[in-house]
C-alpha cells in the first residue's frame, strides 16, 4: 500500500496535476515494483497566504509525502527519490524546490476493505 500527499501553489499545481500524479506513479511502479492499478494520490493546491516554504525556492516549491506499508529496503527507496528527482523537472520543478518524506508503518496500523493490511493477500510485493 502507497498513498501519496501533493503540496504545492494552487497556481502552480493545478496546470500540472494530471502530469504530475504520472510522473510520480511510475516512479512508484519503477522503484517498488508497484501495480499500475494502484494509484492513490491526493493533491493539496495552497493559496499563497496558506504555504509558507524555506529561502532559497521558487514559486514551484513542492513536497510530495508518501504513506507506505515498512518492508522496503533502503536502496528502493533511494532509487524512488532519486527517480522522484529526476523525473520531476520535465515539468519544471527543479531539484532545489522539491522535497520528498517517506513515511513507512506496519501493516497491521492500515485498514482497507473491510481488514487490517497484515491479513490481505496483496497482489504484490512489498519487500523489494
Amino acid at each position: 500500500m502507497a498513498q501519496v500527499k501533493i503540496y504545492a501553489l494552487k497556481d502552480h499545481l493545478e496546470p500540472i496535476k494530471q502530469q504530475l500524479s504520472d510522473v510520480i506513479h511510475s516512479c512508484v511502479m519503477e522503484a517498488l515494483q508497484y501495480p499500475a492499478d494502484k494509484r492513490a494520490h491526493r493533491f493539496f493546491p495552497l493559496h499563497p497566504s496558506d504555504f509558507f516554504y524555506p529561502a532559497g525556492r521558487t514559486e514551484r516549491y513542492t513536497i510530495i509525502e508518501l504513506s507506505m506499508f515498512e518492508g522496503r529496503s533502503v536502496e528502493a527507496k533511494k532509487q524512488l527519490i532519486r527517480l522522484l528527482f529526476e523525473r520531476v523537472q520535465s515539468l519544471g520543478i527543479s531539484k532545489q524546490d522539491l522535497e520528498i518524506t517517506i513515511f513507512e508503518t506496519p501493516k497491521h496500523n492500515w485498514g482497507f476493505r473491510g481488514l487490517p493490511g497484515d491479513e490481505h493477500q496483496l497482489n504484490y510485493k512489498v519487500e523489494v
